[in-house]
């Protein structure tokens, strides 16, 4: 049976190289979350914000239901997207999690639309290549309940990195309808070219 699909936006980042907060960013007429979660929303049961503990009351992310970094014991020094994926799967195990990052601001629905009708149930998950160096594509993914164990496994080797769990898992993985989609955004430059590629 396919377990029921969540979604999970990760806006945990501590956005330096952006010098401002990359989940408040406006391309789409709305603050970047709110337009990531209203994509996600569109395909999956339930959807959840990933935060760090200290952001949990921020009012843009508090709008929306949230999953709160549980840092494993065995890594007190995890941290980053690894452990946001990882917290949703021990919080509910019994779904399978569309991971999205909320600083992709050329992702739209028929990406996840595509990713979603080619999930693939018996696999850890489903994941995009990249088009730049072709490998997986941790941050618009599809985690089902059978990553859990070892997803534990690898980050109690100390292992924090999720695409080289995607790699290590032998995930099914999928090529991009659209080779820019999953450009993300990290700085005031990049961000600016992003706005001229969507205003043109």
């Amino acid at each position: 049976m396919t377990a029921p699909l969540y979604g999970l936006v990760l806006a945990g980042g501590a956005s330096t190289r952006m010098h401002s907060d990359k989940a408040a960013l406006v391309y789409h007429d709305r603050p970047q979350l709110d337009w990531t979660m209203q994509l996600a929303a569109g395909v999956c049961r339930r959807s959840f914000v990933s935060v760090r503990a200290e952001q949990a009351r921020d009012p843009l992310r508090g709008a929306h239901e949230q999953i709160v970094d549980r840092v494993p014991a065995a890594s007190p020094a995890m941290g980053g997207p690894l452990v946001g994926i990882l917290s949703a799967l021990e919080t509910h195990p019994e779904v399978a999690w569309l991971v999205l990052a909320c600083d992709l601001p050329f992702v739209d629905r028929a990406t996840l639309d595509h990713l979603v009708a080619n999930r693939d149930p018996q696999s850890v998950a489903t994941a995009y290549r990249s088009s730049h160096d072709g490998l997986p594509e941790p941050l618009c993914a599809i985690f089902e309940p059978r990553a859990l164990a070892p997803m534990r496994e690898f980050a109690a080797q100390g292992r924090h990195c999720p695409r080289k769990f995607l790699s290590h898992a032998q995930a099914h993985l999928l090529d991009l309808p659209d080779p820019r989609a999953l450009d993300n955004v990290n700085t005031v430059d990049e961000r600016a070219q992003a706005l001229r590629t969507l205003a043109g």
